[in-house]
């Protein structure tokens, strides 16, 4: 059997100092920077740069005309050194930018299996998990954190700092400036809550069991008489909570922003 080769086009530049592992697919004009690594299996499109100090997992896909590894736009910036971490599996569609870490954490970084759709913005310091989908034109600010499995709807802007539950959906158009909340479902601008992500959470699997554990902390927390605060409690003094009650519960206790309500 013979062993699948590299195929670079003759118009793609690629630093000496870059490591790309074989077999990988660098189209026409495409350029890769210095201190870039490229995972095996993995395209890099027509006219995509990979700017600098960018590592890029196995079997990704870099569309056509996007930039990874730019240098983060953060006026605090004066050049230290950060990176970009893309995990393997990952598309990353036409124009999206995806910029390095700064001093504050150093790295950027966007998990595996990930979907970056077309003219997406994934600024300095963000982290976003495994299986995220960030649909067109969304637009996040620094450090932003996005947890596993959520999805984000075209022409989203997300706020500097905004944490971004597992498994929530947020709606296209939204205006996020707080935390949203882990299994919920959100959109608007501003941003409401509305409710469980119940089709994507039966989309993952997730028993009854657990549903309906979430349905009732939902009800404690959004729509009982008790204030928040008073709704966590009452959730912390039950016993035997599902792992995802407690998740969220715990979720909502670290927000710094607050949450999307």
């Amino acid at each position: 059997m013979t062993r699948p080769t590299s195929l670079v086009h003759p118009t793609a530049v690629i630093d000496p100092e870059a490591n790309v592992e074989e077999p990988v697919r660098v189209g026409p004009f495409a350029v890769i920077g210095p201190g870039v690594s490229i995972g095996s299996g993995t395209s890099i499109g027509p006219h995509a740069v990979v700017e600098r100090d960018t590592t890029i997992g196995a079997n990704c896909k870099v569309y056509a005309s996007a930039v990874l590894g730019g240098d983060p736009q953060d006026l605090k910036y004066e050049g230290e050194e950060s990176s970009l971490v893309v995990g393997p599996g990952t598309t990353i569609r036409e124009f999206a930018t995806l910029n390095r870490g700064t001093a504050a954490s150093g790295e950027t970084r966007v998990g595996k299996e990930c979907l970056i759709m077309a003219y997406a913005h994934i600024a300095h310091d963000c982290i976003v998990g495994d299986k995220v989908v960030v649909s067109n034109a969304v637009n996040m600010g620094g450090h932003v954190e996005i947890e596993e499995g959520a999805v984000i709807g075209g022409l989203t802007a997300i706020h500097q700092f905004v944490r971004i539950g597992r498994h929530s959906f947020c709606g296209g158009g939204s205006r996020v400036t707080q935390d949203i909340p882990p299994f919920m479902k959100v959109a608007g601008n501003p941003v409401r809550l509305y409710g469980l992500n119940s089709v994507g959470l039966k989309r993952k699997n997730m028993s009854e069991q657990v549903l309906s554990s979430l349905r009732k902390a939902y009800q404690d927390l959004f729509q009982s008489k008790m204030n928040i605060g008073q709704a966590l409690e009452y959730l912390e003094q039950k016993r035997n909570l599902t792992n995802e009650v407690s998740e969220l519960v715990h979720f909502i206790r670290s927000s710094s922003r607050g949450i999307v309500t």
